[in-house]
């Protein structure tokens, strides 16, 4: 979509997703989490299958001129939330079509908001303003804030288990005031990963340490927020087992034994550990070649594209995933005369 929006903004994206549902005479709730929208194909009985897609973009100005580049300033679909929100509306084009042979219901999981904020960081450190020739009359929070970056770095150089992967970045730096003047205060923010809770703690305790400690050694005072007023800390991602049999067997029906390929894991940051947190559920990513024949850009950069070619087998992916796995529970049912709901 060119038009991108911010979390829990998604008005004009949930239009669209809700006008593609009413001409494939899909039934939906409408609002959910304020902008999201949630579909039903199927019998609309037991067994039950959630597939997802994202639907929000982030503050970003596209750097890329091409067709489908945002027509908002600041704003882009850097992490291909444009393309999740297509491909599902492509599977349920699919499994509609398809709806009598549903051995169940498949639930369309339209979610606002994903790129949430949770993880991050964000911290004002307190000095007091003055003349940049005149330094000794100031208290400068700007070369505070250096310090506590560079403090930050050495968190995981430093601390942190080798095997342990974790991540602590800084990713943006502000003061306020001219060349020749030195700030009341300036702001930091970043983002903190780990896979296991207790490092995820760990690395929220220290980076509080730091900000504080480093402000105060140099006469500064600094708070720091962690923004959990909003949401608790985003738990990792990790696939079910017994789901990951069942994508590896349809994947490779789907796309072919040879596209099939294990990842190792990445600490990008995923909410979808909270659905996980009620039901087993499974994560993949969907692959995709450059258009150009250069190397692609990395999410979340401004120059981050998307190949449409992609698309389909995204499409029928997931459709596929969803049907094989009723098909799968129907069978269990009829013989067992149980079944085991899964997301």
């Amino acid at each position: 979509m060119s038009t991108p929006e911010l979390i829990y903004e998604e008005y004009k994206t949930s239009e669209v997703i809700r006008a593609e549902l009413d001409k494939l005479g899909i039934s939906y709730k409408h609002p959910v989490a304020e902008t999201g929208v949630i579909g039903y194909v199927g019998t609309g009985n037991a067994p039950f299958v959630a597939i997802r897609a994202d639907i929000d973009g982030l503050p970003i100005q596209e750097m890329v001129e091409w067709e489908h580049k945002s027509k908002v300033d600041g704003k882009m679909h850097a992490c291909g939330h444009d393309a999740h929100t297509a491909m599902l509306l492509g599977a349920a084009k699919i499994l509609k079509h398809h709806e009598h042979h549903i051995k169940g219901t498949v639930v369309l999981v339209f979610q606002p908001a994903e790129e949430g904020g949770i993880g991050s960081f964000h911290a004002t450190i307190h000095g007091k303003g003055g003349h940049a020739a005149m330094p000794q009359f100031a208290i400068d929070p700007v070369l505070a804030a250096s310090s506590i970056v560079l403090n930050l770095q050495q968190l995981v150089s430093r601390e942190a288990d080798p095997l342990d992967p974790q991540v602590v970045t800084v990713a943006n730096f502000h003061g306020d005031g001219a060349f020749n003047v030195i700030p009341d205060s300036v702001t930091i923010g970043g983002t903190f990963r780990a896979f296991s809770p207790q490092s995820l703690t760990r690395l929220k305790d220290r980076i509080q340490q730091v900000i504080t400690g480093q402000a105060a050694v140099h006469r500064c005072t600094a708070e720091v927020d962690f923004h959990e007023d909003q949401r608790p800390l985003y738990p990792a991602t990790i696939n079910d087992d017994k789901l990951h049999e069942h994508f590896v067997d349809v994947a490779k029906n789907v796309v072919g034994n040879m596209n099939v390929h294990e990842m190792q894991p990445v600490t990008v940051s995923e909410d979808f550990s909270f659905y996980q947190e009620a039901l087993p559920g499974y994560f993949f990513m969907l692959g995709m070649q450059s258009l150009s024949g250069e190397p692609l850009a990395t999410l979340h950069s401004p120059h981050f594209t998307v190949n449409e070619d992609a698309l389909p087998y995204g499409a029928a992916l997931h459709a596929s995933l969803a049907t094989n796995y009723l098909l799968k529970h129907d069978v269990a049912a009829k013989v067992g005369g149980k079944y085991h709901d899964e997301l």
